[in-house]
């Protein structure tokens, strides 16, 4: 209630602004607030969320992920944030997308305070148009003339412009922030505010009272009185600081209140360890106290009173009273409408400072170490990168005890938490370590000349011959979910390859995964490249490791169609191999064999109902709907208790038919299939191309000809698959016979169907590194660049082009040149296929 009280008596202030404000400010806001919410990310639709935020105050955060539960949140906007690219005037697209995540926030339940700048610019803007119309109205009656000489405009003191602008910038805050049903209240502070012990506690007082009442507090430095700025001698220790700039006043405003989190938001993404703009410099995902001898500092930004030694002074100080700091980037357009509640959220932005050390490095050093690692690897020989897997796969069966253990340990964390097929995904046996211990030893046997093996030789000229060889890709990110066993076969691809390995597994799978990693880890030791395979402990959330375009070359997902989607859209820059969904299709063609297609839609669905390649789609043709073979297929799904749902055309054959598919575009993962009913091959292949997706599709016929399908009634399906007889719809037919043979029918399927993987007789599990002699794979691809199908070693490999001459250059192979172009090919060295 006297929240309501409070706001009611701030809304005629609003009415009552001075006309120059109502002019310069609010007439442009209104006019740029449409057009400026819309193009910001649409905070405003998000449902009222309350975020229980229940933290004693007096230790920082150890890490992003923790800043979620951050209840009282400082933002400090700089003066290159606040400002136009001219100085003169406010950015006010920004300040609106700003605004509205700071509104979000508050509505959550958090306490927010805004530090600001902008005075200054603000009053800059207002004191050149009153000069320049004063100067035009004297130059006017002193000229007598129409049009107007070139005016110069004085210098104005910041002090004057700070005075002019202070109004007029809250004017607009408090217009922004009614547009949310927000209340905010300017507080203008000095030095002498916080160094006098009676104001010092009448501030706290009034800072706790407006967050009480749902307030949001604005403050800034009153820059109308504050004397010049002066050296930050005083940043120097911990006990004091002065407030000189805005980055000192967020600080001790933010250890004053007990805050949880500073963002101190500015024109830089962040600390980079040298000047931002050199050639060699890095952002710093994580900064420490002591850190700061490393750094080479460059100039304070365009505007602003306090450069990054300042920011970094100020951040240090007020991580010590037990506050939370990010430094960020307010100002770039792409991330400003989202940057606050990514920083909120965990998400990696800007430089996050932390009192706690990680025992390991960062994953940034982790894919560093990757590449050099992997760069050894590729030097090897052949036999040197086969002795390293041959030894990982013996240390498979002979470390059998302790990875089981360690396995047992994720099932026993797991249970109740994941879903059984998930649960059988994690779960290693001896023979599942049996089957990567054959396969490891498939990919040593056929990584002899996979490095440097030559493609195409040609002779370009007299002396001059050109190669292409093979090369590895560079640094791999494999992003898996509960698949433990996917660790060995993935770093096996990789050493075999010459490829640099940063793995991330599920926390499902940490004990499995760990010691699966260390002993990747000693098998690699045994040729002096350990840190070729990475394993990322960290809290690393996907979506960041996504974002490091500058040091992975290829991003590899294993898991759930969601995942791959996710890792799709998060991918920045870099190349994503995989497969959103395994939508498989079988299609039993009116000529197959009974016990064949029968046999082969039990394994294809049953086998392993989690797999990417395992059965989705049953297309039947028509003319079996009233044949023994169709019967027969349904009487062993409802043995295997498989959930079956109609689609559209097949429901429509029914009284009273299963449960009608929601899409023919499902992945179910589980036993459960869609069956509908096609007239031919060329239907069966028109709907594969529009609702599969490219992984694995089968047909199931025979050679020969075949009688035509003739009635037989078939209750014991609506019997077995529905609890009740149900009689066919009147309506059906037999069809007519296909004029094609079997074998032309296949063959027609086989050239037709446009996925990775296309069958004839066998079972959609086939579609398997393993199964198809490659070892083992990292992955089915249904891209149709680079590599496509199964990703064996051959997938993980690209080309470079070597070229060997002897003072040879362009000019002489012009028209009046010494030399002429030869381009014969040349017999390329024999692959070594043993």
């Amino acid at each position: 209630m006297l929240s309501q009280v409070y706001r009611s008596g701030f809304q005629p202030f609003n009415q009552r602004l001075l006309p120059w404000a109502q002019s310069t400010a609010l007439s442009r806001y209104h006019r740029v607030q449409p057009s400026a919410i819309r193009h910001v990310r649409s905070w405003s639709t998000i449902p009222f969320i309350t975020v229980p935020l229940n933290r004693a105050h007096g230790k920082s955060f150890a890490h992003r992920s923790e800043l979620k539960h951050a209840k009282r949140i400082v933002v400090k906007l700089g003066s290159a944030v606040v400002t136009r690219g001219d100085e003169c005037g406010l950015a006010l697209g920004r300040l609106a997308s700003i605004v509205e995540q700071v509104s979000v926030l508050q509505n959550q339940g958090r306490e927010m305070m805004l530090v600001t700048s902008g005075a200054v610019a603000f009053g800059k803007q207002r004191l050149r148009h009153e000069i320049l119309l004063s100067q035009s109205v004297r130059q006017a009656l002193h000229s007598g003339q129409n049009h107007l000489k070139e005016m110069a405009i004085p210098v104005l003191e910041a002090r004057a412009c700070a005075a002019a602008g202070q109004s007029g910038l809250m004017a607009l805050y408090e217009a922004m922030f009614t547009q949310y049903s927000i209340c905010a209240a300017q507080i203008l502070v000095t030095n002498l505010d916080f160094h006098d012990e009676q104001k010092r506690r009448n501030l706290n007082g009034t800072l706790h009272e407006l967050l009480r009442m749902n307030i949001v507090p604005i403050v800034n430095t009153n820059d109308a009185v504050v004397p010049p700025a002066e050296p930050n001698s005083d940043l120097q220790g911990v006990n004091v600081i002065s407030v000189k700039d805005n980055d000192s006043l967020a600080a001790r405003l933010a250890v004053e209140m007990k805050t949880d989190l500073l963002i101190v938001l500015s024109d830089v993404e962040g600390l980079f360890d040298s000047p931002p703009g050199s050639d060699d410099a890095k952002l710093i995902d994580i900064f420490y106290p002591g850190d700061q001898q490393s750094v080479t500092f460059g100039t304070k930004s365009r505007v602003g009173m306090g450069g990054m030694e300042a920011k970094v002074k100020a951040a240090l100080w007020a991580l010590q009273g037990g506050t939370s700091v990010v430094i960020a980037n307010g100002t770039h357009a792409k991330v400003s409408g989202h940057v606050i509640t990514d920083i909120v959220e965990g998400k990696k932005v800007g430089t996050f400072f932390s009192e706690v050390k990680p025992a390991g490095p960062t994953v940034e050093q982790q894919a560093e170490m990757a590449r050099s690692g992997g760069r050894m690897l590729a030097t090897l020989e052949p036999e040197q990168r086969a002795e390293i897997i041959h030894h990982l796969a013996d240390l498979l069966t002979d470390q059998r005890d302790e990875i089981l253990s360690a396995n047992k340990k994720d099932l026993e964390e797991a249970e109740g938490r994941l879903a059984a097929p998930l649960l059988k995904r994690l779960s290693l046996s001896t023979s599942k370590l049996n089957s990567l211990a054959i396969g490891l030893r498939q990919i040593a046997a056929s990584s002899q000349d996979s490095v440097g093996r030559v493609l195409r030789r040609t002779r370009v000229a007299k002396d001059l011959e050109l190669e292409q060889v093979t090369v590895p890709i560079g640094v791999l990110l494999v992003i898996f979910e509960s698949r433990p066993d996917c660790l060995p076969q993935v770093a096996a691809l990789a050493i075999a390859s010459g490829n640099g390995l940063l793995l991330k597994g599920g926390k499902e799978a940490a004990h499995s995964n760990r010691i699966l990693h260390l002993l990747t880890q000693e098998a690699l030791s045994i040729h002096g490249v350990k840190e070729a395979v990475q394993l990322v402990n960290t809290r690393e959330e996907v979506e960041d490791l996504c974002r490091l375009d500058k040091l992975i070359d290829l991003i590899i997902p294993r898991g759930s169609s969601q995942l791959v989607r996710d890792i799709q859209k998060a991918a920045k820059g870099i190349p994503v191999m995989g497969h959103s969904e395994g939508i498989c299709h079988m299609y039993v063609d009116s000529e197959a064999s009974v016990d064949k297609a029968t046999r082969l839609v039990r394994d294809s669905k049953c086998e392993y109902p989690a797999a990417c390649n395992a059965l989705e789609t049953l297309l039947i043709h028509r003319d079996l709907l009233r044949t023994p073979l169709f019967d027969q297929i349904i009487d062993m799904l409802r043995v295997e208790q498989v959930k079956i749902h109609a689609g559209p055309r097949f429901a429509s054959y029914l009284t009273f038919s299963p449960s009608e598919v929601k899409s023919l575009r499902t992945e179910y993962g589980d036993l459960e299939l869609c069956i509908e009913v096609v007239d031919s091959v060329q239907e069966a292949i028109d709907h594969i191309h529009k609702y599969g997706s490219s992984h694995t599709d089968v047909i199931v016929t025979e050679n020969g000809q075949c009688a035509n399908a003739s009635g037989v009634w078939w209750s014991r399906f609506l019997l077995s698959s529905l609890s009740g007889s149900s009689p066919l719809s009147p309506s059906l037919s037999a069809g007519k016979q296909s004029e094609q043979t079997n074998e032309q029918t296949a063959e027609f399927f086989l050239q037709h169907v446009d996925s990775a993987c296309v069958f004839w007789n066998a079972s959609t599990r086939f579609s398997d590194g393993y199964r198809f002699g490659l070892g083992a794979e990292v992955g089915i691809s249904t891209s149709r660049i680079h590599a496509r199908g199964p990703v064996g070693l051959e997938g993980l490999l690209t080309t470079k082009w070597l070229l060997r001459g002897q003072d040879h250059v362009v000019s002489d192979f012009s028209e009046h040149g010494s030399l002429k172009y030869l381009h014969e090919n040349l017999p390329v060295p024999q692959r070594n296929t043993n």
